[in-house]
């Protein structure tokens, strides 16, 4: 159960990286990481990495997609934790 935690902590410093690299890649003009790879790591239980990423950062804020899925992908990963923790624990 720590591990998990551990591990589900990690991830999202991980997302919370990927949209600070893709911001300054952006700002810089160089190669970008995807949408897809953005809104996927997101939704694979990133959700609050992403979203705090998005707001710290001001990137993709602007983009309907990332306004409306972000949020999304947070109240997902919530809800599966939900569920895991009260029908496993």
């Amino acid at each position: 159960m720590k591990e998990s935690v551990y591990i589900l902590v990690l991830w999202n410093i991980i997302t919370f990286m990927l949209m600070a690299i893709d911001k300054y890649k952006a700002v810089r003009g160089k190669w970008r990481i995807s949408e897809s790879a953005l809104l996927t790591a997101a939704f694979a239980m990133g959700g609050v990495g992403s979203l705090l990423g998005a707001i710290v950062f001001h990137h993709k804020t602007r983009k309907w997609k990332f306004r409306i899925l972000l949020p999304v992908a947070l109240l997902f990963n919530i809800s599966l934790i939900f569920l895991i923790w009260y029908y496993v624990m």
